[in-house]
């Protein structure tokens, strides 16, 4: 971090009131929420192959990000079961074509519960507004997906 990007960082932490010490608190709170959230929906495996792909020093920022902001904040968040967060994350994912991304929340989403007709449905609709193509590729993630499961037995449920 070049000298005026931490200067500037450790000036907001000032205006705060909190100390750096009580920031990094909560950032390894946070964190180890994520982590909790994370392992619980995409598998401890995929996750420890995800933090040891992005274990450079290039790419670990990214892993920790996502880990602290997305799984940390915002799967924490009450008002929605993690059942609708992966329904939600399919349709995202499937409307902006991210096949990778989707695969993994397809697993999570049979890992959260969600039956294959809901996941079904959930593609179905957003094929009507990502478009088609988006929509037959999210099929074919998510069958193939339903179909790893089954073989490694994995119930997945048809409602």
């Amino acid at each position: 971090m070049s000298s005026t990007s931490a200067q500037q960082s450790q000036q907001a932490i000032a205006a705060s009131g909190h100390s750096a010490e009580e920031v990094a608190k909560a950032q390894q709170i946070l964190y180890d929420v994520g982590l909790q959230n994370r392992y619980a929906v995409a598998g401890q495996a995929y996750v420890e192959r995800a933090l040891a792909a992005g274990s450079s020093e290039f790419a670990r920022p990214m892993q920790e990000y996502v880990t602290g902001a997305c799984w940390g904040t915002v799967w924490a968040r009450p008002g929605l079961q993690r059942r609708q967060r992966s329904l939600l994350n399919i349709a995202m994912l499937c409307c902006l074509n991210r096949a990778a991304e989707l695969a993994v929340h397809v697993r999570g989403a049979v890992n959260n519960g969600c039956s294959q007709v809901e996941i079904r449905e959930t593609i179905l609709h957003a094929s009507v507004y990502a478009g088609m193509p988006a929509g037959i590729e999210g099929f074919k993630v998510a069958e193939r997906v339903i179909k790893e499961c089954q073989a490694e037995g994995i119930e997945v449920k048809w409602e």
